[in-house]
């Protein structure tokens, strides 16, 4: 703790695979038994379908051909069914012990929600939430929201639409959800508006949101060692 507020490390992993963005948020998540270690991870990755705790079997031949495609399929233990993730989508990955925060899970989802509608007013975009979880422009979905709580430590998180090639969200019912599309900041923008440009306004949204500061860090190494940025 540096005064009152939470201390929360940055971690920019840049374009990394499903499988180790979870490896690593197991490395962050076991930091937490020795005191606190909050940690924001932020990352893109290639083309992957991932489901939720909560999804029904899904037809072989459909999984079939989301593979076909070029993606990958992955089953987590996050809440919500099934999602894309791919280049030009910014993911987070906030890994936080809410003992330090607001030990509320509810809380916890409505602050990101409560972030990422502020990053979207840093870009002149009217957001809102639904009763459906995660982050809406009308009735096109802008940011999915599926987390894991277990001890009150964090994982999962976050993944806003910048540049997102959206035509991977056709081959499936995003987050089981009918009869909504989805949408980007570059969509509601018309013009490009990448993962890089909003890094800025989503680490001082969650900053503001969360009264916490961070701290950055630009390399992480396979150990879960990182270099301080200069």
């Amino acid at each position: 703790m540096r005064g009152s507020r939470p201390v929360v490390e940055v971690v920019r992993l840049g374009l990394v695979s499903y499988q180790e963005a979870l490896r690593l948020q197991q490395v962050y998540v076991n930091r937490h038994q020795s005191g606190p270690a909050h940690a924001l991870l932020l990352c893109q990755h290639p083309p992957v379908y991932t489901t939720g705790i909560r999804h029904k079997p899904y037809p072989t031949d459909l999984l079939d051909r989301l593979r076909l495609l070029g993606a990958d399929i992955h089953r987590t233990n996050r809440g919500g069914l099934i999602t894309f993730h791919g280049p030009g989508q910014l993911v987070c990955y906030p890994v936080l012990n809410l003992s330090g925060f607001k030990k509320s899970v509810r809380w916890y989802v409505c602050e990101l929600e409560k972030t990422i509608i502020s990053v979207c007013r840093r870009f002149g975009i009217e957001a809102s939430t639904s009763p459906h979880t995660g982050v809406w422009v009308r009735d096109h979905k802008i940011c999915a929201i599926g987390i894991h709580c277990g001890r009150y430590i964090t994982s999962h998180g976050l993944a806003l639409n910048c540049s997102t090639d959206l035509s991977w969200f056709s081959h499936i019912v995003p987050c089981g959800i009918e009869g909504k599309g989805v949408t980007s900041l570059s969509a509601e923008l018309q013009r490009d508006a990448g993962v890089e440009e909003a890094v800025p306004h989503l680490l001082d949204a969650f900053a503001e949101q969360f009264g916490c500061e961070l701290t950055d860090r630009r390399t992480l190494y396979g150990d879960g060692t990182a270099e301080t940025s200069a």
